[in-house]
């Protein structure tokens, strides 16, 4: 089989899109060739900030020469985007062998779309054995399937309400799911500094070795720099032998700063002997599709999945820092579990002209829900459209006629913004 055809195998191995729990997957794991004793593993779980940390981490390490495999989810355009060795996403072929291999050791145990791919991932880092692992979680903590690997240091970068179905319907809840990638005698980071009472009491009851973003490290931006367009951080925290460090003029990226903090702790950790000059190139340099993705089309286009009240208030603080008292022309489609409520009076903020429209998938949300939202709101200068396309046709012709309108006399002339799910800003990547 070719990888489009595993991969529609792979979603009718099980009956349940999502079913939490390690008890599957071991059974399969046991049988398999995985082994990452000549790796260092690191786990990052949390809420938002998955990917990105995960990204800076192999960036900083392969500045300094390490080898890196990474696996995230999900994906945006193609599969092999969740398995990547080194510089390079795993080939159709790599990942077809792997599927293969696991399909040989599956038996009778049913796995999910997820799960199936976690261990198809494991396989190939097995073979590849670079210096470092770095694993996302795919969701929650305790039972995602990728706690199945004891690592040997673990990230949490936040704790906000999503998933409630599946994790629980307070921070609390949440925290100790995804409080249960810690493990005894080991580094556990927290890249929030309001963190639920849970997490730390889990960390606790395991005997982990807790790195807590205003405590044992932190971060601020520097204050000389605060009116320049490419302000500086600095950062201090800790070593390996518990001796204090600081780094200084550390350059800010498009992540959030709680976690870049907690990256640096981490290689601070685990590889003291990095140097501050690979460290800061590593940031800079460090990047992923749909996470204040900016691209340029005459005009700026910024693309960030975005779906949940906690990102959204992050990237309208981004948008207003960027491109301060600027049009935004607001592309929103969101799937139906998701607060999109909140989600719509955070951006209103931007005071966007907003261009809502529906995603085609089994859990999308009818865009005239958000169409009707926006009205009983309040919100002017608002239009529904049939797809995501269309939608974004619409904000990239308004944007363009702006362009030419103002171009001559003035260069803020305004930004599209896609965001609201991983769904939205795939389809409007396809586009362009």
């Amino acid at each position: 089989m070719n990888l489009p055809q595993w991969l529609e195998y792979l979603e009718q191995c099980h009956p349940s899109t999502i079913e939490l729990g390690l008890d599957r997957i071991k059974q399969v794991a046991d049988k398999l060739p995985i082994s990452f004793g000549k790796s260092k593993v690191i786990t990052v779980a949390g809420t938002n900030g998955k990917g990105s940390t995960v990204t800076m981490l192999a960036s900083i390490l392969s500045e300094a020469g390490f080898t890196t495999c990474c696996y995230i989810s999900p994906h945006l355009i193609h599969y092999n985007e969740r398995v990547r060795l080194g510089e390079r996403l795993a080939t159709d072929e790599e990942l077809c062998d792997s599927f293969a291999a696991v399909e040989a050791m599956r038996g009778d145990v049913q796995l999910t779309y997820f799960e199936f791919g976690t261990l198809a991932a494991f396989q190939i880092f097995s073979t590849y054995e670079p210096d470092y692992i770095i694993l996302e979680i795919g969701l929650g903590g305790r039972l995602d399937a990728v706690n199945i690997v004891d690592p040997d240091l673990a990230i949490l970068t936040n704790v906000a309400l999503d998933h409630t179905d599946w994790l629980g319907d307070t921070r609390e809840k949440i925290g100790f799911e995804k409080a249960g990638i810690f493990r005894a005698d080991k580094p556990a980071l927290i890249g929030e500094k309001d963190i639920p009472e849970t997490v730390l009491a889990q960390a606790a009851t395991i005997g982990a070795k807790v790195f807590a973003n205003g405590q044992q490290f932190s971060a601020e931006i520097d204050g000389h720099n605060l009116s320049e367009t490419s302000p500086t951080w600095s950062w201090q925290g800790k070593d390996n032998e518990g001796g204090n460090r600081h780094l200084a003029a550390l350059p800010q990226n498009d992540f959030p700063l709680d976690n870049c903090a907690a990256v640096v702790q981490a290689i601070s950790l685990l590889e003291p002997a990095i140097e501050a000059g690979q460290i800061a190139y590593g940031l800079l340099k460090a990047s992923l599709s749909g996470r204040f993705q900016q691209v340029d089309r005459g005009y700026p286009l910024i693309l960030d999945v975005a779906h949940n009240p906690h990102a959204a208030k992050r990237l309208a603080s981004q948008i207003s820092l960027r491109f301060p008292g600027q049009k935004v022309h607001l592309v929103l489609a969101m799937l139906a579990d998701k607060n999109y409520r909140e989600v719509i009076d955070v951006f209103q903020q931007l005071k966007p002209h907003w261009y809502v429209a529906g995603i085609e998938e089994e859990r999308g949300l009818e865009g005239k829900i958000l169409y009707n939202y926006l009205h009983e709101s309040g919100a002017s200068e608002v239009n529904c459209y049939s797809s995501i396309g269309e939608a974004f046709k619409a904000a990239e012709s308004a944007q363009k006629a702006a362009v030419e309108e103002t171009a001559i006399e003035n260069s803020n002339y305004g930004v599209v913004l896609v965001t609201g799910s991983f769904f939205t800003v795939t389809a409007v990547l396809e586009l362009i």
